[in-house]
């Protein structure tokens, strides 16, 4: 697996999926109380890997509206699986009220239309290249005044109800995502930026620098200074900022590897991990 000096980008994309696996154990099994939190604390590496590598195949794609298709119509499914357990898929919901949230493509879904604005911007195509910048950062203040305040005020169910699916799946809305969301689309996008300069790992230490002042600071300037178990049994977040480690071992080449693995993979174990801890969850009752 590394044989080549330095990780490839499928290297790394594997160590992201084993770290999520594990975490998700932990998040689908939780409830048994027989899963170390451990398991979550190496899953905090696998988001930002994931993230990494996905600004990579952004930057290297040959076919950027083939990469953006594959995602896209997988956190369409997504995004409609779950939007339905709020609704027609109610009866498939855990008993204690869990069902997965898992939305990590519909961020990146969201991210991609963001760079791909950025690269017009470079380009002069200015028009185009903001609206594709900022329509996205500002579409949760155009669904809340544009669409929500007037089907609210007419009482629309059905039209607020097609507009929460669309929000879901098609027209994702950054600031409904738990998995990812906000917080990685604007990491995303310093990832990207600092991408441009020649020296590649000043991208990731600009990262490393913004996640530990959302992650830490931020908390500590919110909540002041949380005690040891909190900041690894609670607030434990931070460690995300781990996974540098994993990124300064990039060697910038793709490597060799099964690129459809990654794109089922994601939903095919939410989806296996979730039905196996409803069942589980049946019996233990």
């Amino acid at each position: 697996m590394f044989k080549e000096k330095g990780l490839t980008g499928f290297n790394l994309k594997y160590l992201a999926m084993v770290f999520m696996v594990l975490d998700h154990i932990h998040y689908f099994f939780e409830f048994t109380g027989k899963i170390p939190i451990c398991f979550s604390w190496v899953g905090r590496l696998a988001a930002p890997l994931f993230l990494f590598c996905f600004i990579e195949g952004f930057i290297h794609t040959h076919n950027r509206w083939k990469y953006f298709l594959k995602i896209y119509i997988i956190s369409v499914v997504m995004g409609l699986i779950r939007f339905g357990f709020y609704n027609v898929l109610s009866p498939a919901v855990r008993g204690d009220g869990f069902f997965p949230e898992n939305g990590m493509l519909s961020t990146f879904v969201i991210l991609f239309i963001v760079m791909q604005g950025i690269e017009w911007i470079r380009q002069k195509k200015l028009v185009k290249g903001i609206a594709a910048v900022v329509i996205p950062l500002i579409f949760p203040i155009i669904m809340n005044l544009a669409v929500f305040a007037p089907l609210r005020a007419i009482n629309s169910q059905w039209g607020l109800f097609a507009a929460n699916m669309v929000g879901y799946s098609i027209l994702p809305v950054h600031s409904w995502i738990s998995d990812g969301g906000t917080m990685t689309v604007l990491e995303g996008i310093i990832l990207f930026l600092f991408s441009y300069l020649k020296n590649k790992k000043i991208r990731i230490y600009a990262w490393a620098a913004f996640y530990f002042i959302i992650n830490v600071v931020l908390l500590i300037v919110l909540t002041g200074m949380p005690s040891i178990h909190s900041f690894f049994f609670e607030s434990y977040e931070w460690m995300g900022i781990l996974s540098i480690i994993f990124m300064l071992c990039y060697n910038g080449k793709r490597g060799k590897g099964n690129a459809k693995l990654f794109y089922w993979f994601y939903p095919a174990h939410v989806y296996v991990l979730y039905g196996l801890s409803f069942l589980l969850y049946m019996v233990m009752q």
